[in-house]
């Protein structure tokens, strides 16, 4: 392949499992733009502008291939009626559960987006960059699963509960929850969102069985994901994909996020024409890696899973911890320039 392409072109040519001119590069970044314009991670957040600011920033000093607005899970939570807590070094989290009993279920009512400051200022983050880079570079949008998003409802013990022993209300949950999830990610669409990434990490076998999966989880994806107006990627939050390939492939998912944990190699070989690979750098080793280590991790990356297409290099949860040294990701953006050209010739066998 000849001549340089855009991020778009380079991303949809890998999609198609075809080797476009180099892997792509998706680095996900999310606070990493506070810090990038000199903010707290409060402020940054405080504003639509300046997280476009940080995103464009980021997406011209290191070459990544795409765009992430997304702000933080608890977004979605905080649309529901619970609260936000904010650090100073790392992601916001969510506060008390806004579910405080499972009895609340069945009088729970779906949040509008237009009626959440939350969701509107992700649109509108959406929509400035959209403006400025048009259809040249993917805006990645981002959704929590129907499935995975009681964890934050409810609380990880009292969803767990509801999973095994109240079957009923479960269902009606995940109704309620599959038409907010729907809403919510077409509405990124509408707003200039490429793709949306279904953020499910309970789908994986280092959470929940694999067969209890299979009858909540996968059923739930099954509904949800082709209700989406845009190509979806399904990523289980550095939780191991391995196991589930073939029930991701069955949502009608494009896309998975790989685990670290998971065997890259394998990965790609069960995801050949059915899913497209993201993964699978640690982004929590990356604090600790030399620029050399971040070249042989990259290295190791593309040669397991980037000859034929169908790879884009990125870290194995969607977040690029505020602790990185520039220096790493500096590295990490050179080596997929030295060694992602196709055709990768120099990968053997």
């Amino acid at each position: 392949m000849t001549g340089e392409m855009t991020p778009a072109e380079r991303t949809a040519v890998t999609m198609g499992f075809e080797e476009p001119d180099r892997v792509p590069l998706f680095l996900l970044f999310t606070i990493y733009g506070a810090k990038e314009l000199g903010l707290s991670i409060r402020d940054y957040f405080s504003r639509p502008e300046y997280v476009a600011e940080g995103q464009m920033r980021l997406q011209k000093k290191f070459g990544g291939d795409c765009l992430n607005p997304f702000c933080y899970a608890a977004v979605e939570v905080e649309a529901w009626g619970g609260e936000v807590i904010f650090s100073e070094v790392g992601p916001p989290n969510a506060g008390r559960p806004p579910i405080r009993s499972p009895e609340e279920i069945e009088s729970l009512e779906v949040p509008l987006v237009e009626e959440s400051p939350g969701l509107l200022f992700g649109l509108r983050t959406i929509e400035l960059l959209k403006k400025e880079v048009g259809d040249d570079v993917p805006i990645m949008g981002s959704v929590v699963s129907p499935f995975s998003l009681p964890v934050m409802q409810l609380g990880f013990d009292a969803y767990l509960d509801l999973l095994y022993g109240e079957p009923d209300l479960f269902w009606t949950l995940m109704k309620k929850n599959e038409e907010f999830c729907v809403e919510w990610a077409n509405a990124q669409v509408d707003a200039g969102a490429t793709a949306v990434g279904y953020a499910d990490p309970l789908a994986s076998p280092d959470m929940i069985p694999r067969d209890l999966y299979r009858r909540t989880g996968f059923v739930v994806a099954r509904r949800t994901i082709p209700r989406i107006e845009a190509g979806v990627a399904t990523s289980l939050a550095s939780a191991r994909a391995l196991p589930v390939i073939d029930d991701l492939a069955g949502t009608g998912s494009v896309g998975v996020g790989v685990s670290a944990f998971d065997d890259l190699a394998t990965v790609k070989q069960q995801c050949t024409g059915r899913l497209t690979v993201l993964g699978n750098l640690n982004a929590i080793e990356m604090r600790r890696w030399t620029p050399a280590q971040a070249e042989a991790e990259v290295k190791r990356a593309i040669a397991a899973a980037g000859p034929g297409g169908g790879f884009v290099l990125s870290d194995n949860h969607g977040e690029i911890p505020w602790q990185i040294p520039e220096s790493v990701l500096m590295a990490i953006a050179a080596a997929v320039r030295k060694w992602g050209n196709y055709p990768l010739d120099w990968v053997s066998g």
